[in-house]
This record gives structure tokens, C-alpha cells and sequence, in this order.
């Protein structure tokens, strides 16, 4: 089997039902699989999928351990050549897939692939990155505390860096990443310590110590209604105070305690 395709769900069941329609319709012309882990939302997302999607592999996760911990379960399910780590909030576009299965195929030292993303009006999504400096909090980059350091923010989203070809990023949002199966097997795939936020930074991190390139491909777009609200200088107070916000923060604090010292 060339790919398995992991969706993880949290109370996205309508979400999850768009992204296995828009999957099913590619009709892509390798074989593959598609497995569902439900990160205990019981939603009626079994159900659903029973009746709806009979092809597809569900695991029931009996907590909700973060998105590393739930990612997880479906890597040490998955039989692909390569896995594809798939937010539900995406959508795939025309032989985005088979572009990055041929790239993985012909580049034996990419461990992980990223593919374009885009905003639902069909603009640039900011995804590919280089390895955060401690100094970039998340305070900094969520709030408009940001326009401090516009400079370090600059280099950290790659914004001098063209990205109308592919080119080699330290690490990519994992809304989207297709990754080796036999790397995420060398590496134990997420680093469960991380619940929310972090945990593609790090598993990047890892790709690469473990001696695996990662690749930015242009060429495959995919759509992400990702949305979070704006920050601005009116409210950066507001923002500090948001749950999310610090939960960020605290992830940020973890990865930097975790490599600290270390190349």
C-alpha cells in the first residue's frame, strides 16, 4: 500500500464527512487507506462513518490525549509507504497527493513533504517555517505585541525566502505533512508531551536529526479553513488572557526545555 491517510477528530464530525467526500472524489490512482481516530468526542462519528464510509479504518481513543497522542494511534495502525497527517478542515485539490507521493518516491532522503496551503479564497496560508528563536513567543506572534520583533518574525515565517519552487523548510504546519512511514517508526512518531501546538515543530525537528530531509512542494495545494482571530494592537491584552493563548505558550516553553543545548 503506497499511503494512509490519518484524520483526527475532535468534535468535527461534519468537518471529517467533507474531508472523506473530497478524498473519495480524487480517485487517486494508487492504493491507499483512510483511518479516522476519534479523540473521544462521541459524537456519533462511528456511526457516521459506518454508514457512510464503510472503506474507511476507525479507532475509538477512550481519551482525549492531545493531538500528538491521537495522530499516534493511527501511525501505529497505518500500513501505507507513506502517512499523510490530514486536519479535517482541509481540502485537497487535483493531484496534490500524487505530486507528493511522486516527490517522496524520487527524493530517497526527504523523510517529509509540505505541501501549499491556501486560505479559502484561494490566497496564500502562511505553513512553512524556519526553527523558532526562544524570543519569538507566542505572545509576540498572536497578539500585536508581534510588531516588536516584525524582523525575527520575518526570518521565523520565511518571508524573504521565495516559495514558487521546492526548497528544503526546518519545519512545516502539520495540518498537512506526508511523512515516511518507516521515519515515523524510527522516531515513535509524536511527542505526546506536547497536547496542542509544538508537536510538528518538534516531530520536524526529528525528521531531521534522524537524518531526513523536509521539503516545501509548492506544486500541491491544498485549502485550509483555518481560522483564528486577528490580532492588533487594540487587543493584545485581551488576547494574553485567551485559554488558547497560554496553552500555546506553555507547549513553546516545553520544546525549548526539551532542546535546550542541542543542535
Amino acid at each position: 500500500m503506497k499511503l494512509s491517510i490519518i484524520v483526527l477528530n475532535y468534535q468535527t464530525k461534519n468537518l471529517v464527512k467533507q474531508c472523506l467526500k473530497n478524498i473519495v472524489n480524487l480517485n487517486l490512482p494508487f492504493k491507499y487507506e483512510i483511518i479516522v481516530v476519534d479523540n473521544d468526542s462521541r459524537d456519533g462519528i462511528e456511526k457516521m462513518i459506518d454508514e457512510e464510509f464503510p472503506d474507511v479504518r476507525f479507532i475509538q481513543s477512550d481519551k482525549n490525549n492531545g493531538m500528538g497522542a491521537g495522530n499516534n494511534l493511527g501511525i501505529k495502525a497505518a500500513w501505507g509507504e507513506y502517512v499523510l497527517i490530514l486536519n479535517p478542515d482541509v481540502v485537497v485539490l487535483e493531484n496534490s497527493l500524487e505530486k507528493m507521493v511522486e516527490f517522496l518516491d524520487g527524493h530517497s532522503q526527504t523523510g517529509t513533504v509540505a505541501p501549499k496551503l491556501l486560505n479559502p479564497n484561494r490566497t496564500y496560508q502562511q505553513s512553512r517555517y524556519q526553527f523558532p528563536d526562544f524570543f519569538l513567543l507566542p505572545a509576540f506572534i498572536r497578539t500585536g505585541l508581534k510588531k516588536i520583533s516584525q524582523g525575527k518574525l520575518d526570518e521565523y515565517f520565511m518571508n524573504n525566502v521565495p516559495g514558487d519552487s521546492a526548497h528544503k523548510i526546518d519545519w512545516a504546519r502539520g495540518s498537512a505533512l506526508m511523512v515516511r512511514r518507516y521515519v515515523l517508526e524510527q522516531i515513535n512518531g509524536f511527542d505526546q508531551n506536547f497536547f496542542m501546538y509544538m508537536e510538528d515543530t518538534d516531530l520536524c525537528r526529528r525528521v531531521w536529526r534522524l537524518g531526513f530531509e523536509i521539503w516545501y512542494l509548492p506544486e500541491a495545494q491544498l485549502i485550509h479553513y483555518y481560522a483564528r482571530e486577528s490580532a492588533d494592537s487594540g487587543q493584545w491584552l485581551k488576547d494574553l488572557t485567551k485559554k488558547i493563548t497560554w496553552i500555546h505558550i506553555f507547549s513553546w516553553l516545553k520544546y525549548f526545555w526539551k532542546w535546550r543545548g542541542k543542535e
